[in-house]
């Protein structure tokens, strides 16, 4: 009902719109994401995050293979026909501990993914707001300055997925997409040079989950 509702207000707005002949824009806001030079250098800080968790993760593995190879070797220390009942003892006991060893890092391993990627996850909601709040500003100040009445969004979707913006008349609405990424990016570090501290120190976004 709200959704229809929704739909039916746009409709009337975009049918009152075209009786006042006002001015209309519209920007692809996923294309210009992604052509921000920002987002981009947010994904390479952001990739090496993932190498890093990725290389922690390596290192665990490595580690409980090894506690694996030992306490197979106890274990078949301890089922040698030919020792004696107390080196049998001794090998079971040793056995134990390396078990307990063994259990407790498949337990940190767990929580160590579930934690690093959580933190992922945050830093790439947190990184993806922030740009999306910098480009709303120059879209503002874009809008205002050329005396756009509205300008909308031509990749936003309704709740059921199906764009808001279905049909617009050609000559009817100006896309402002490519002007918008020249702005956004006339401060744009040449290519090959270190990105402005600010920016280095954004996360990054758009990358592969560690594997557990």
């Amino acid at each position: 009902m709200i959704r229809s509702a929704f739909i039916a207000l746009i409709l009337a707005t975009v049918t009152t719109l075209q009786a006042a002949d006002l001015k209309i824009g519209v920007i692809d806001m996923s294309k210009v994401f992604q052509e921000y030079h920002k987002t981009k250098t947010a994904a390479d800080k952001y990739k090496t995050n993932y190498e890093k968790a990725a290389q922690e993760m390596t290192e665990f593995q490595n580690t409980y293979k090894n506690l694996t190879a030992e306490a197979q070797k106890l274990q078949k220390m301890a089922q040698d026909p030919i020792i004696t009942p107390e080196q049998r003892a001794k090998y079971g006991a040793e056995l134990g501990e390396k078990v307990k060893e063994i259990r407790a890092l498949e337990m940190e391993m767990q929580e160590f993914a579930d934690r690093r990627q959580q933190q992922l996850k945050q830093e790439d909601m947190q990184i993806r707001k922030g740009l999306y709040e910098e480009i709303l500003v120059v879209v503002r100040a874009r809008s205002k300055e050329d005396a756009y009445d509205f300008v909308f969004d031509k990749t936003g979707v309704s709740l059921s997925t199906v764009p808001i913006i279905l049909h617009v008349r050609e000559g009817a609405a100006t896309d402002l997409t490519d002007q918008l990424i020249v702005e956004l990016n006339k401060n744009a570090p040449p290519p090959g040079a270190e990105p402005k501290k600010e920016d280095a120190a954004a996360p990054a976004t758009k990358a592969a989950e560690p594997k557990k």
